[in-house]
C-alpha cells in the first residue's frame, strides 16, 4: 500500500487492528461489513 498514509486515519485503525489484534470471528464480520458497504457504493456510483 503506497498511499497507506493518505488514507482517512479510521481505515488506517482498521487495517492495523485487522493485522495485529483481530481474532479469526471479528475478521468475518468486518470482511462482510466492507464487502456489503463497497458493493452498495458501486451499484448506486453504477447506476
Amino acid at each position: 500500500m503506497s498511499h497507506f498514509k493518505d488514507l482517512p486515519k479510521t481505515i488506517q485503525k482498521t487495517v492495523r487492528y485487522i493485522y495485529q489484534d483481530a481474532p479469526a470471528e471479528k475478521l468475518i464480520e468486518i470482511q462482510k461489513l466492507l464487502n456489503d458497504v463497497i458493493d452498495k457504493r458501486l451499484k448506486d456510483k453504477m447506476s
